[in-house]
């Protein structure tokens, strides 16, 4: 039973939850309140004051409405419901001299400064801020912090609200940022200067009301206004994760998170982040065709007419890379399959099962984590393979969720019981009794460094028993944002990517960067930046990378996404659907579409739940025959969080921020 409460907040009745506080009843009866400190998704701090209101009849001095839930307060002499003003003289008086003290010590520098026209500070000291100020005295400076490449630091600017310090202790899990010092010597700093330690850090910078967190990389490059905004998808994990992509002319100047309370919450990890200067390097620009052993760039026809010439009358298969959209996949499909060749996603031999919904994708989706109280995590570091997700599993870590882990021993920001590190503790607790965990809302989640050995197939049967026997929900965490999508559209060859390679002649590689090519086949290399795929190929044909191009992908949780076209692919480069299609028809096999559109439809009519967006599809549970594993320890899927796809290689960002990783790793503590 809910405890429900009528208020009247500037006479306006309304019923709300009682667990409410007063800034959360004001937006429920659409009242703005304004707010440094208080974040949706933060402990409450109460220590910027700016959030006061009226409590009528209560005490004669304003409340920070942050800090008061709605059953606290008392109702009228005759049980009339309680009266809170968010407009009286009180309350202007008091948000006036709250702006007031806030800009005491902060400098004069929004011409210089990065934050300026998304501000907090400048929009509210216009709506509820004085024209001058009373202080006459000289402004305070403080020392600015070495955080690492990512944030850059003007901490004259802070103005103590502490969201930094409450989002990386809580939300991030390290505990390198707190306050020192009282009074006018009070300030937000790093414990013994150190650099931050987390590849979610980039998110203080949005969490920042004012300009004393920006970004390193994107300083002093543009002003908000002058930047195009698209909605799109992220690629760099299988998270799906909702972005913003800002370009300006034809580059992208930055990437920001976009709230999505199923996926992402509002968060996204630093690869995501700041993975854009790797956009505009090592790009393919133009066509090149093998002759004499060496690539010589040549026009568009000439390409697309030698891949024809040696793709006729040979036996084919088709790769599918990492990044790929799900309509890309899918034409490569039509196109390889109709020359009786075939094609494979599953390039780094992940063991997932054809046509087992169930089996490649699990049953549960992300937000069950958040209320889950078992947890068991199987061959997976969630903090490299999806960091966002890992803040979830320790959202609900906080609220009291066990969890377990098989599999390498990592620090995850959380404590967890390892169960152990081989098959052999699965099997155990496969078969073990798991009658107290029934009653208990609980996710197996299952990663690719368990099922791309040779018997992942029979480790992912095991985890499957271990759901059913536990009553739990299984999630299969992909690393690959193209993977499901493609396993979908039906990309896959029964025996997977070494059934698909056996005995061909031709080999039509969509964007597959993390493949060996043995020596022989000849190589069609479509995709963005010049990294193994390119040179390992006889004939290149330049694709468009995920922010030049629309396309669907489905998550690893079954969620199809409509990323959007935020840029333009440079020079000769061509989106991957036109390409595949220009190709058709030199084969002699158009297809039967003639823009992405049709494309769409044709994928939409071969399966219809991909046209379902933002929804997910429930999958029927069929569990996987059940075979035994071999005797293995498990390795994680991801050596290096920075480095796992061609655009983080090409990224100077991503290069220094894996350097300095392998530093902190190889540093000894003086313990040690």
């Amino acid at each position: 039973m809910s405890d429900l409460k009528k208020i009247v907040i500037d006479d306006t009745e309304i019923e709300v939850d009682g667990a409410m506080t007063l800034i959360q009843a004001c937006e429920e009866a659409g009242v703005e309140i304004p707010r440094f400190c208080y974040h949706e998704r933060l402990s409450i701090a109460g220590n910027c004051r700016m959030c006061l209101v009226e409590v009528v009849g209560g005490p004669p001095k304003p409340t920070a409405s942050c800090a008061m839930q709605v059953r606290d307060l008392r109702p009228g002499p005759e049980g009339q419901p309680p009266v809170v003003k968010t407009n009286s003289p009180m309350v202007k008086k008091a948000r006036e001299g709250v702006m007031e003290f806030m800009l005491i010590n902060h400098p004069l520098d929004c011409p210089i400064c990065d934050q300026g026209g998304e501000c907090d500070l400048q929009d509210q000291a216009m709506a509820y801020g004085l024209s001058g100020s009373r202080f006459k005295e000289g402004k305070r400076a403080v020392d600015d912090l070495n955080l690492g490449p990512l944030v850059s630091t003007a901490m004259t600017r802070c103005i103590s609200c502490t969201r930094c310090v409450r989002f990386t202790t809580e939300v991030a899990g390290i505990t390198q940022m707190g306050q020192t010092g009282r009074g006018e010597d009070a300030e937000i700093t790093s414990y013994l200067n150190q650099t931050l330690d987390s590849n979610m850090q980039g998110n203080i910078i949005d969490l920042c009301p004012v300009g004393a967190l920006t970004s390193k990389p994107y300083a002093f490059t543009a002003r908000p206004w002058e930047l195009t905004k698209t909605e799109t998808i992220d690629v760099m994990d299988a998270l799906g994760s909702n972005i913003r992509v800002d370009t300006k002319g034809r580059e992208v100047k930055r990437i920001l998170p976009r709230n999505h309370d199923g996926v992402n919450e509002e968060w996204i990890s630093d690869k995501t982040r700041f993975v854009w200067d790797g956009l505009r390097r090592q790009r393919l620009d133009r066509p090149y065709v093998r002759v004499d052993g060496k690539l010589k760039p040549t026009s568009w026809g000439e390409a697309l007419a030698a891949a024809a010439a040696g793709m006729k009358g040979k036996k084919v298969a088709g790769l599918v890379g990492d990044l790929v959209s799900t309509e890309a996949a899918f034409a490569l499909k039509q196109l390889v399959e109709g020359l009786g060749g075939s094609v494979e996603c599953r390039t780094d031999d992940a063991k997932l099962p054809e046509a087992n919904r169930s089996g490649y994708l699990g049953t549960a989706t992300i937000e069950d984590i958040d209320n889950a109280e078992l947890i068991q995590l199987i061959g997976t570091n969630p903090r490299d393979e999806a960091p966002v997700l890992n803040a979830r599993i320790r959202k609900a870590w906080l609220k009291g969720a066990e969890v377990g882990l098989i599999g390498e021993a990592v620090d995850l920001t959380y404590d967890y019981h390892h169960v152990g590190t081989d098959r052999q503790a699965l099997l155990d607790l496969a078969d073990a009794d798991h009658a107290g965990a029934k009653d208990k809302r609980s996710v197996v989640i299952v990663g690719m460094g368990a099922l791309r050995e040779a018997d992942g197939a029979a480790v992912l049967s095991q985890a499957m028993k271990l759901a059913e026997g536990s009553d739990s929900k299984l999630m299969v965490l992909h690393t690959a944002a193209a993977r499901v999508g493609a396993l979908d559209a039906g990309v896959v060859t029964e025996g997977g990517i070494t059934a698909a390679m056996d005995g061909a002649e031709v080999v039509y590689n969509l964007g597959a960067d993390e493949v060996e090519i043995s020596k022989g086949a000849f190589v069609i290399y479509q995709g963005s930046h010049g990294d193994r795929g390119a040179h390992r190929a006889d004939v290149i044909l330049p694709g468009a990378a995920y922010t030049e191009e629309g396309g669907l992908f489905v998550n690893t949780e079954g969620r199809p996404q409509l990323a959007q076209r935020a840029a333009f692919p440079p020079g000769e480069a061509k989106e991957n659907w036109a390409i595949l299609r220009a190709l058709s028809a030199e084969l002699d096999a158009t297809q039967p579409w003639d823009n992405q559109a049709g494309l769409r439809r044709a994928l939409v009519e071969a399966v219809p739940h991909l046209g379902k967006l933002d929804q997910i599809a429930e999958n029927e549970w069929t569990r996987e025959p059940l075979k035994k594993p071999a005797k293995a320890t498990f390795v994680n899927a991801i050596k290096d969080f920075y480095l796992t796809n061609p655009i983080a290689r090409a990224s100077e960002v991503m290069a220094e921020l894996s350097a300095n990783a392998k530093a902190r790793a190889e540093t000894k503590v003086a313990a040690e």
